[in-house]
């Protein structure tokens, strides 16, 4: 794949502003969130990612929250003028786009993984802007350290891009090209979301998330084949089209009182249901990363179904997988969900499903803690009701 520019305004080396020989400002070099440099030396065996992705406050917090990512700044990258001053910067004459360097630990987290995030968390196929900050400044960019992440990324364009295809989306106007310079922006931007928490975020994806097929494992690099396993034996093991009536239960049959009587038709669901638990439950939706109500609770209880009612997880299998979505070493019974084969967007996963009513939860992956068994159920939260008053059961 060529690497690609998608830059009608662009100002050229000709045309661009004038160098400064050196930094015009000091930068402290520690991140403000974990006390981690922001400079080089880097931990011996990190490697670096480098993304646009709009107004860079907002771009940086999502990636300094992710587990394996050493340390984040932001800065001016992909452009011509030599250390360039923000305002300068914002006036689109020096090339640059607004950037997030990520400094990462590859045995905790993988490009492919990062790719992930940075393709759902913005709107890729915007040309030159993102939401209302429009220019060059602030146009979407992958810039490549190493000739193994073109080929990720290479890889990653293709398979996104079909998924936004099938999803009647426009098609990734992303730059993909080697990373050049990094020119670290001012003291005041870096963490800035951090130092501002009610500062501005304008970043808002496409409404389709990257899942991208590749090696087994995000987290777990080296993760051994019988984790995977589990989940290729697995799926499918039951018939999505199945009659229901089996799985039916009457709550008054059952000892459990929260469980719901399974709805009969279409309507009932639609009653019964939010138009987002709906759209999940029900057509197989995803909720946006990060957005949740669960992705960051560490209560005790007991997850179940929020259509039915049908125990699910348990809350001390939870675990913070950086994905932005609930997640979960297993379940609390084989037979609380069913695994079915999922070929959507172009790729092959493993949907997660209520055994009871056949709702959509999720998918699962092979890349979960290797020490509870290497599986991550990843749940959309509002798939889910969080049963506090249930005693938690491992």
């Amino acid at each position: 794949m060529l690497f690609s520019r998608s830059k009608p305004d662009m100002v050229t080396a000709e045309t661009a502003l004038a160098d400064h020989d050196e930094p015009t400002f000091d930068i402290s070099g520690v991140h403000a969130v974990n006390g981690s440099s922001i400079v080089p030396p880097f931990p011996e065996g990190a490697e670096i990612a480098v993304f646009g992705m709009g107004c860079f406050w907002g771009a940086e917090r999502i990636f300094w929250r992710l587990p394996g990512v050493v340390t984040t700044a932001v800065g001016y990258a992909g452009g011509f003028t030599r250390n360039p001053t923000y305002q300068e910067t914002c006036t689109g004459r020096t090339g640059h786009t607004e950037a997030v360097l990520v400094v990462y630990d590859p045995e905790q987290i993988s490009y492919r993984r990062l790719l992930e995030v940075f393709f759902t968390e913005h709107d890729p196929t915007q040309i030159n802007g993102q939401g209302n900050d429009h220019g060059t400044q602030y146009r979407s960019a992958v810039y490549v350290t190493t000739d193994e992440q073109l080929a990720e990324a290479t890889s990653a364009f293709e398979m996104f891009g079909k998924a936004l295809a099938d999803a009647g989306k426009r098609p990734i106007a992303t730059e993909l090209a080697p990373a050049g310079d990094f020119f670290y922006a001012e003291e005041y931007h870096q963490q800035y979301l951090h130092k501002n928490p009610g500062g501005y975020c304008g970043l808002q994806g496409t409404g389709v998330v990257c899942q991208l097929p590749g090696p087994l494992a995000d987290l777990g690099v080296d993760l051994d084949v019988e984790a995977a396993s589990k989940v290729a034996d697995a799926a499918p093991s039951l018939d999505p089209t199945a009659d229901q009536e089996a799985n039916v239960s009457d709550p008054t049959a059952s000892n459990d009182e929260k469980l719901k009587p399974v709805a009969g038709t279409d309507d009932e669901w639609r009653q019964r249901l939010t138009p987002e638990q709906y759209q999940v439950l029900r057509q197989a939706g995803t909720e946006r990363a990060f957005t949740g109500a669960y992705t960051d609770v560490e209560e005790p209880g007991l997850y179940r179904c929020m259509a039915c009612g049908n125990p699910l997880y348990a809350s001390d299998t939870k675990f913070h997988s950086g994905s932005g979505w609930p997640s979960f070493t297993e379940a609390v019974s084989p037979d609380a969900v069913e695994l079915i084969e999922d070929h959507s967007h172009g790729m092959t996963r493993t949907e997660v499903r209520c055994a009871r009513c056949h709702s959509h939860l999720g998918h699962v992956f092979p890349d979960g803690p290797r020490d509870r068994g290497g599986l991550r159920f990843c749940m959309n939260s509002c798939a889910l009701d969080l049963d506090q008053d249930a005693e938690p059961v491992s």
